[in-house]
């Protein structure tokens, strides 16, 4: 039985992120179930920061770990882990008023959102077709994200910390004695005072192991795929656009076009592939919207993004179980939201209670708590 002070299941951006902030405060173990970190949804994430992306909660972790992307610590990352991208939010006459409604919930930022009419919209990403488009919302301070440099920087900082990563550790038992929580996985045993349930798609399984109350946890199907642009054309400074309701995206990636239905298919937590009716549909769509034509796929594949029934995260101490900590349901926002979210857990294990700088962000325990839930 190898002992820690906080024990975190799941290797993903989520349990990255945390046991990177809570090995600042003690010897943390990272469990990862596969042979790899990051297998299922991070390693397949086309992620972007973006500030006017989910609801009040999410847009407010999110702005809260800019400063860290920004400027993360030093020897975290070797390049920068923001790229300036843009990202421009489409709509057709029908959905102006969802258009509308996204401008004026936009928070403030250094570089604020801005409408623009359709030949605005084409002029920064001329594959639009300009009878499909009425109007925008442009995000000029949207940025790509460096998902590896991210997540490996996440890693190496919980290492130079003394702490531990073990792959290949399926947690099969999960169980409480004596103040203590033990995990028995095919890479050992290990137990400690506080577990962190980081499992992605598998937060709620692992919960039942541990006979804690589900969080109503539900993997969703996500779908991509790449293509080549027409001969000639550049792509490279296109921002990502994406339908004002998040029926389709695409943006430049290394030369080609991705794009997705930006679906989101109920699932069995598992190791996700696309279904060629989501492929068909997100072509259909990209096709509908822009001069784009797309005749072979470059690659495709899929990922799970899991949800509760807000699209809010869960994090925090589950009030029936003493030292079982959720972090738990970032959806689609697990990337942006992840140095925020490592600092909402390493404050509510530590500390009780979220970082002040979160706080006057207007974030707050109750917002994320798992009671909300029940």
């Amino acid at each position: 039985m190898e002992g820690c002070d906080f024990l975190v299941i799941g290797a993903g951006i989520a349990g990255a992120s945390a046991a990177f902030e809570l090995s600042r405060h003690g010897r943390v173990i990272l469990l990862e179930r596969e042979r790899q970190p990051g297998y299922h949804t991070t390693g397949r994430s086309a992620a972007l920061f973006t500030e006017t992306y989910g609801n009040l909660t999410i847009r407010r972790l999110t702005s809260a770990g800019r400063s860290f992307f920004e400027t993360p610590p030093d020897g975290f990352a070797e390049h920068p882990l923001l790229t300036r991208r843009g990202t421009l939010f489409i709509a057709r006459t029908d959905q102006l008023g969802a258009l509308e409604r996204a401008l004026a919930e936009a928070p403030v930022a250094a570089e604020p959102p801005r409408r623009l009419d359709a030949a605005g919209a084409v002029a920064l990403n001329p594959a639009l077709d300009p009878g499909y488009v009425a109007a925008a919302l442009f995000e000029p301070g949207a940025m790509d994200i460096d998902v590896h440099a991210l997540h490996g920087g996440f890693l190496r900082g919980l290492r130079a910390h003394g702490g531990r990563l073990v792959v290949n550790a399926r947690v099969d038992t999960l169980s409480r004695r004596g103040g203590t929580w033990e995990a028995d996985t095919p890479a050992g045993r290990f137990a400690a005072p506080v577990v962190v349930d980081a499992a992605g798609a598998w937060c709620d399984a692992v919960a039942a192991l541990a006979g804690v109350r589900a969080a109503g946890l539900v993997p969703k199907r996500r779908t991509a795929f790449t293509f080549d642009p027409p001969a000639g054309m550049d792509v490279a400074g296109w921002p990502a656009t994406i339908d004002i309701d998040e029926q389709f995206y695409f943006r430049p990636d290394a030369g080609r076009v991705l794009g997705s239905p930006a679906d989101e298919t109920p699932s069995e937590p598992c190791d996700a592939q696309p279904e060629e009716i989501d492929i068909a549909i997100g072509v259909d769509r990209i096709e509908t919207a822009t001069r784009l034509r797309v005749t072979r796929l470059v690659s495709k594949w899929a990922g799970l993004r899991s949800f509760v029934a807000d699209k809010t995260p869960v994090a925090g101490f589950d009030p029936e179980a003493e030292g079982f900590f959720w972090l738990a349901g970032q959806g689609g926002y697990g990337i942006q939201t992840s140095p925020a979210l490592g600092r909402v857990t390493a404050g509510l294990v530590v500390d009780g209670d979220l970082p002040g700088d979160l706080r006057a962000r207007g974030l707050e325990k109750a917002m994320l708590a798992p009671e909300r839930l029940r």
